[in-house]
């Protein structure tokens, strides 16, 4: 695939590529030169806080007969 470097600098990615990697706007990316290479890549932190609060975590009691647990003094008779 080839595209146009614009007057400002700027790209546009193909869509197939925005879509094979879930880019929309505002998707932070990593710019990297390797050599002659440019290397785009998605910034871990924002898939991260992309996600933060989308899901729901179920609380799990501690099993108080499971050695190790706060109950469990460690010793056996």
């Amino acid at each position: 695939m080839d595209v146009t470097v614009a007057e400002r600098g700027q790209i546009t990615l193909p869509k197939a590529v925005r879509d094979a990697l879930g880019l929309s706007k505002g998707t932070l990316l990593k710019v990297e030169l390797e050599g002659s290479r440019i290397i785009l890549s998605k910034s871990v932190d924002d898939a991260l806080s992309r996600v933060r609060g989308k899901f729901e975590v179920d609380r799990v009691e501690p099993d108080d007969s499971k050695p190790g647990s706060s109950r469990d003094s460690g010793q056996r008779r």
